[in-house]
């Protein structure tokens, strides 16, 4: 059994065939890979590294609490970074370290091609019971 999480307020319409987070069987949430949305700017900003990972990361964070579940309880992260260097990945990852509790999720950062924006994370969340 699955549920997917579509509707998240101050998120952007997701316009390709993906859902923004899905659960599954009731234990964990899956959230699609999220971008830099700025929702007061209602569009992707591509700041610095640091600015697009805060708005990626609160990106997330809306999809995860749109599907009731907890940052903190996140189980694994991917982040994909254009271009993957030391200077972006130090940016990123001062910024990453503030979004989780004091046991981190496993992670995987993965240099790549995005399109018009320099940050992508995707995770996964175990979803407390009677999620």
């Amino acid at each position: 059994m699955k549920k997917t999480i579509t509707k998240i307020p101050g998120n952007p319409t997701h316009i390709g065939p993906y859902s923004p987070g899905v659960i599954a069987e009731g234990r964990f949430l899956f959230v699609s890979g999220q971008g830099p949305w700025d929702p007061k700017a209602d569009k992707f900003d591509r700041g610095s590294i640091a600015d697009q990972t805060r708005l990626t990361l609160e990106t997330v964070k809306r999809v995860v609490e749109a599907a009731g579940g907890r940052m903190e309880d996140a189980v694994s992260c991917r982040v994909f970074l254009q271009p993957l260097t030391q200077e972006t990945f130090t940016a990123m990852n001062d910024v990453y370290r503030r979004y989780w509790g004091d046991e981190k999720p496993a992670r995987t950062t993965i240099g790549c091609t995005l399109l018009n924006i320099d940050v992508e994370i995707d995770c996964v969340i175990l979803m407390k019971q009677g999620a």
